[in-house]
């Protein structure tokens, strides 16, 4: 049954066990999760596909084994596709009680096999979550600074939202920078908000993914090295290169049937701002569509790893990185 994201937190949805998230708006996919965490205080657990599909039976008993401690169980399944739908109907077969799994998949079409399953039978959530567009990133910006009463321009804002690359997620880790800086602040100059998102002199973090995407080695050692990044920012980092890498993929993919690069760049959305627009022609010279697919799983990957690791994850992302910027036959 298709549900709209919002009505995950409008209606009552305690009689779904298994819910299809899809579509490219991470940011919007974590808020409905975390929702979901802490509506059910359910313990919250990891998995990619491939892991769990590499041994399912042992999978499927781990989710019926009781303990004192976690038997309610949230779990969720990253970069699904259409490879886990004998899983899922195994599942719906066995009895599941206080357990959630979520798939999180990508963007899936119309002949999807899973997206049609979820979306046909009643006893199953389909969500698509879709890009942002300008007024509803506009619209949390402003809610933001209503709400702590901090006087702004929407200059500014503009600013905040274009530095978020059409991101929720990347816009709320900025606006959560801001929000420890203006403890006692009633008004911010154009200036502190520069300083604050990763704006100043140096090198920004999507400076840093662009410049990797168009495996400008040497560039990408300068950044690294000229910036003080911690563990805390790589997570942030990660979740860069999973929006430019979902960009790259769909724009990839629209060139198929326009070869009008230029044409395929203008009419995407959320728009691409006109200075990224030649390094992004790059980048789609270097990556093929099957190249990106692997990215996108290695993406997906190093983000549990960093999850899992988070004493040792700025290692874990610069070996991303520095495997990555590698110049290889894609």
């Amino acid at each position: 049954m298709i549900i709209k994201n919002y009505q995950l937190e409008t209606n009552d949805i305690s009689k779904y066990n298994f819910f299809l998230f899809y579509g490219d708006n991470e940011g919007l996919k974590n808020e409905k999760t975390d929702y979901l965490v802490k509506k059910t205080n359910y313990k919250r657990f990891l998995y990619n596909e491939k892991e769990v599909l590499n041994d399912t039976e042992s999978f499927s008993n781990s989710l019926l084994t009781r303990s004192f401690f976690d038997d309610k169980k949230i779990i969720i399944i990253k970069n699904t596709t259409d490879k886990v739908i004998n899983l899922l109907k195994n599942l719906i077969n066995r009895e599941i009680e206080k357990i959630i799994i979520i798939f999180d998949a990508d963007i899936l079409d119309k002949r999807s096999k899973l997206r049609n399953f979820f979306e046909k039978e009643n006893e199953l959530a389909c969500v698509p979550f879709y890009p942002d567009d300008f007024k509803s990133l506009n619209f949390i910006a402003q809610n933001f600074f209503r709400k702590k009463k901090i006087k702004i321009s929407q200059e500014i804002i503009n600013l905040i939202i274009e530095r978020s690359n059409g991101s929720r997620q990347h816009l709320k880790n900025e606006l959560e920078k801001i929000d420890l800086y203006t403890t006692d602040k009633k008004q911010i100059e154009f200036s502190e908000i520069v300083n604050l998102t990763n704006l100043g002199k140096n090198y920004d973090i999507s400076e840093l993914v662009e410049t990797c995407l168009i495996k400008n080695e040497k560039k990408v050692s300068k950044i690294i090295n000229e910036n003080n990044f911690s563990n805390e920012d790589a997570i942030i980092v990660i979740r860069t290169f999973l929006v430019k890498t979902k960009r790259l993929l769909h724009l990839s993919k629209n060139i198929k049937s326009n070869p009008d690069l230029e044409s395929v760049i203008s009419s995407y959305r959320p728009a691409i701002f006109w200075k990224e627009k030649e390094i992004v022609k790059q980048q789609l010279k270097i990556w093929s569509e099957k190249s990106l697919n692997k990215l996108l799983y290695e993406i997906n990957n190093t983000e549990l790893l960093i999850k899992k690791n988070v004493n040792i994850s700025l290692n874990i992302l610069i070996n991303f990185i520095f495997t990555n910027s590698k110049i290889t036959n894609n």
